[in-house]
């Protein structure tokens, strides 16, 4: 009975030195688990709510600007260039020498004409004088009616002949005059593709001259927009880099469509001092009506794949996160997009600190 009893007391301290080798065992497998990670602290950020604002529709089109005056100078006579009196880009007044043709033999003309001139003269006053004579002779009944019939149809005679030669006369000075090639206005000279001793005809093209005033600009609108398109309707002129080189409003549109660029003919006036010249080629852009849209800053704009993106301050919990969207933008006007599609109004778009914006950061809107 005995050896029981120390038995049972046996497996009794056993037991319990079990039980605790197997909590100490469990204590030493298990670390400390680490403190909580501190929450994102939400990015400060500007924002620019989407709202409806006033927003042109407008085209931009190609435009050409013409001057109004503008002339090809090319001869009436033929010969030889003795003297070329101005240069490309020179200014010139009304009537101003331009270049000189070789006028020797046109010379000749107008003095050979001048000499005949006189002798036709001559002979009308002769015929005139004699006429006179004849007329008293035959109201005294000194010669016959046709005497004096024959007196009349050679004074007539002669008087036609002066007459026909006196504008003769006028005729070859007229043709003297065209061997000075003139401005018929005050303008700008233009390129001067010939030379001194060149010979020159009717078909050769000696220079042009524009005037540098009442310059226009010539839009072609397409045919779908010829309901829309009257006058008054507000361009601006535009540079290569978009800059805005002149505002002006259309004054005429054609009633007929070309047929050559299936277009309308619209002109617009140039301002003057806008500093544009004949012939150049800028952009026009019309527009045709305003109107309320939404509309986003272009700063909050970034672009990925070519395809525009804004994120926006989107309500998360008691907060809010930066949320990336794709929008539908229009042609810029000053320094925003009118909004498309995309955005709806009230959004909350983010206009600052972009490049560090990531899809669900936290951000705090400040205005």
């Amino acid at each position: 009975m005995r050896s029981d009893r120390v038995f049972s007391r046996i497996q009794c301290v056993l037991g319990a030195l079990a039980a605790a080798g197997v909590v100490l065992l469990t204590a030493g497998c298990h670390k400390a688990a680490p403190p909580a990670a501190p929450a994102m602290q939400a990015m400060p950020v500007q924002i620019s709510p989407v709202q409806p604002t006033s927003v042109p529709e407008t085209d931009t089109y190609v435009a050409t600007v013409k001057s109004r005056r503008s002339s090809t100078m090319q001869p009436q006579v033929e010969g030889n260039i003795t003297k070329i009196l101005v240069k490309s880009g020179d200014h010139v007044s009304t009537g101003q020498v331009l270049m000189q043709i070789d006028p020797l033999k046109q010379v000749a003309a107008v003095q050979a004409q001048q000499a005949a001139e006189i002798q036709t003269r001559a002979q009308f006053q002769y015929n005139q004088g004699d006429l006179q004579r004849q007329r008293q002779l035959f109201e005294a009944g000194v010669i016959s009616r046709q005497a004096y019939d024959q007196a009349v149809q050679s004074m007539g005679t002669s008087q036609g002949a002066f007459t026909a030669s006196q504008a003769q006369t006028s005729t070859q000075r007229t043709l003297l005059s065209y061997y000075q090639i003139r401005a018929p206005f005050a303008g700008v000279v233009g390129d001067i593709p010939v030379h001194i001793g060149d010979y020159v005809s009717p078909t050769t093209l000696l220079t042009t001259v524009d005037e540098v005033k009442d310059l226009e600009a010539y839009i072609y609108l397409p045919t779908d927009r010829a309901a829309d398109a009257h006058n008054g309707l507000p361009v601006e002129l535009l540079g290569e880099n978009g800059k805005k080189l002149a505002s002006t409003s259309i004054y005429f549109v054609s009633p007929e469509v070309d047929n050559g660029l299936q277009g309308i003919l619209a002109k617009a006036p140039v301002p003057a001092g806008s500093d544009l010249r004949n012939g150049q080629i800028l952009n026009a852009r019309v527009t045709w009506a305003t109107r309320n849209a939404p509309v986003v800053p272009v700063l909050a704009v970034t672009r990925i794949g070519g395809l525009p993106f804004v994120f926006i301050a989107q309500q998360s919990g008691n907060g809010y996160i930066a949320h990336q969207k794709n929008v539908q933008l229009g042609e810029p006007v000053g320094n925003n997009y009118p909004v498309l599609g995309g955005l709806a109004p009230g959004d909350k778009v983010i206009v600052s600190g972009l490049q560090l914006l990531q899809e669900g950061m936290p951000v705090k809107p400040l205005g």
